[in-house]
C-alpha cells in the first residue's frame, strides 16, 4: 500500500492531539466500566490480569501496573471476585502466594464491549501502509514505557 499523504504537524500539534485522545479515551474507560459494573481502576486491574494470560499475576504484579499499594489491589480483586470477574489460584511453585485468573464469562462480557470500538481502529490502521503503522506501534510502545517510568519515578503510591 502506498502511504497516504498526510497533513504536516509540529509536535506541540501532534501532543495536543495525544491529549485529545487520552481525555476521550478516559471518558470513555469510565463510560465503559459503568456498562459492565466496575470502577475504572478495577476495570484497568483485570484488563492486566486478561493481557497477562496465562501467565497468571500475583497480587503483588498488579499493584505494581496499577501504581496502588498491596492493601488497595486486595480491594480490588475482592471486588472483582465478588462480581465474578477473576478468581485466585494458590501459586503452585508457593503456596503462600496467589495468583490472579480471568474469569471467561467475565473477558466475554468485556471484550463485546470492546470488540466494535477495536473493530473501527482496525479499519483505522488500514489506512496506513505497513511502515506507518510500524512507525505508530513503535511511538506507542516507547510513549507506553516513557509514561510507565515517568509514573514510576513521580507517582508511587505509598
Amino acid at each position: 500500500m502506498q502511504a497516504k499523504p498526510r497533513p504536516a504537524a509540529t509536535p506541540e500539534q501532534a501532543l495536543s492531539a495525544m491529549d485529545q485522545l487520552i481525555a476521550t479515551h478516559l471518558v470513555g474507560q469510565h463510560e465503559i466500566a459503568q456498562q459492565v459494573g466496575l470502577s475504572v481502576t478495577d476495570l484497568t486491574c483485570f484488563a492486566y490480569v486478561i493481557e497477562a494470560g496465562e501467565n497468571l499475576p500475583t497480587a503483588g504484579d498488579l499493584a505494581a501496573r496499577v501504581h496502588v499499594t498491596t492493601g488497595a489491589v486486595t480491594g480490588i480483586l475482592n471486588r472483582l471476585e465478588r462480581a465474578g470477574y477473576i478468581t485466585r489460584r494458590p501459586d503452585p511453585a508457593d503456596r503462600r502466594r496467589i495468583r490472579v485468573a480471568a474469569q471467561p464469562e467475565a473477558v466475554a462480557r468485556v471484550r463485546e464491549v470492546y470488540e466494535p470500538y477495536y473493530a473501527r481502529l482496525t479499519h483505522l490502521f488500514a489506512d496506513y501502509s505497513p511502515e506507518e503503522v510500524a512507525v505508530l506501534h513503535d511511538w506507542f510502545t516507547r510513549a507506553s514505557t516513557l509514561a510507565a517510568t515517568y509514573l514510576e519515578e513521580h507517582c508511587r503510591p505509598d
